[in-house]
């Protein structure tokens, strides 16, 4: 039988304070298991005294570098997204307070460091020729799989060259392409009003949801170094466009372990369903090894802040949602993260499908081009060396 550790323990065996061991849960060094009070972690005698034994020994430098780059260490220097104490701050202004009343835009031009009108103009901006032929074949296609091409084949190559102008210029060509993406994602002509307003109207929303979209966009804005931002970094380093950086975040939140775990959610919302039995079924799936896509975040030891404050407005009207947040929390101590309130938000609105990753690509493109703009002005070539683990070279004779 497995011997857990109470957090007081873990603590005083690694000889560190409560804070930091919480640190090393978060940075994914250590794993936090439910205990009998939900709230109060345990922790598994074996990987703590692991960890003891790491710190003791000193770390090799390939575990460092291996560490950093899974929920550990700070790889590069940034300005823009701090993630501290279980809150989100985008340029030191909280961001769940700022979403409280900041529009898309303004989250835009606040990690842009611009004005809004520098970054998007009276103009709706123009789309490649032929465009409305190109997009037919993807009607009806969820977001997740049409998002990437559509804004591929919309964008053309008129911003190819942006890093030789004009700072003012390039923040407008930002503004271009958020308001491409968006055009893409609603099948809707580009536009120049405000972005919550482009989505209300394609989605026929009331101001009350319009609202929420408009929070959930501004909460999606960005958050640190996750895989689609340092991809943007990444294909920014090179000199390569603004509409690159794009398209590689959204390939990269495409994959179901960031962006496309708002599917897995849904998935496992039509799998619990409305009825009763919904405890009985959640813990029927533990009992099968599987997961609970949408609980937990590495970063959030105590809740994802972005979830709590889109949940707060759903929750109320849908009481089978929260028995399953509460049984959850019950079994395995964890709250629920962003990817599942966008896809309650998705159902609470009746969006289409898919429109839960829709929210979050449009919202973190603002995160892309912010990524994009800082290294390429503070930056160099983000290269990487691998640590070669394969079959070694024979010696020549």
């Amino acid at each position: 039988m497995n011997a857990y550790l109470s957090s007081a323990e873990a603590a005083a065996l690694l000889g560190v304070s409560r804070q930091t061991l919480y640190a090393y849960v978060s940075r994914g060094l250590l794993h936090a298991h439910p205990g009998s009070d939900p709230r109060e972690s345990r922790y598994l005698a074996e990987d703590v005294q692991r960890l003891a034994g790491k710190r003791t020994r000193g770390r090799k430098p390939k575990e460092v570098a291996k560490a950093a780059l899974s929920w550990g260490l700070p790889v590069l220097e940034s300005a823009l997204t701090l993630i501290e104490d279980g809150r989100l701050y985008y340029r030191g202004v909280d961001a769940v307070a700022f979403s409280e009343h900041a529009s898309v835009e303004q989250a835009a031009a606040l990690l842009w460091d611009c004005e809004v009108d520098e970054a998007f103009g009276p103009e709706a901006p123009p789309m490649v020729a032929g465009f409305d032929a190109l997009r037919a074949p993807f009607s009806g296609r969820r977001a997740e799989h049409a998002l990437l091409p559509l804004f591929t084949l919309a964008a053309g190559d008129d911003l190819g060259s942006q890093w030789q102008w004009p700072s003012a210029r390039r923040y407008a060509g930002c503004g271009m392409l958020v308001r491409r993406l968006a055009a893409c994602l609603l099948g809707s002509a580009p536009s120049a009003t405000p972005l919550h307003e482009q989505c209300a109207r394609a989605w026929h929303l009331d101001q009350h949801g319009a609202d929420l979209v408009r929070r959930a966009l501004v909460l999606c804005a960005d958050h640190e170094l996750n895989a689609s931002g340092f991809t943007a970094r990444c294909i920014a380093s090179t000199d390569a466009s603004l509409q690159a950086c794009i398209t590689g975040g959204l390939a990269a939140l495409s994959g179901p372990r960031h962006g496309g775990t708002t599917a897995r959610v849904e998935a496992l919302l039509d799998e619990l369903g409305a009825q009763a039995g919904i405890a009985g079924r959640i813990e029927a799936r533990l009992a099968r090894g599987d997961d609970l896509p949408g609980f937990g975040h590495h970063l959030y030891p105590a809740g994802d802040v972005r979830a709590a404050a889109l949940l707060h407005a759903i929750l109320p009207a849908h009481p089978e949602w929260q028995a399953a947040i509460t049984r959850i929390g019950e079994l395995t101590g964890h709250p629920p993260s962003v990817d599942f309130a966008l896809a309650a938000l998705r159902r609470h609105l009746s969006l289409p499908a898919g429109s839960a990753f829709g929210i979050f690509a449009l919202g973190r493109a603002l995160g892309w081009l912010a990524h994009a703009l800082e290294q390429r002005e503070h930056g160099s070539l983000i290269r990487p060396r691998a640590s070669y683990i394969g079959v070694r070279p024979q010696p020549s004779t």
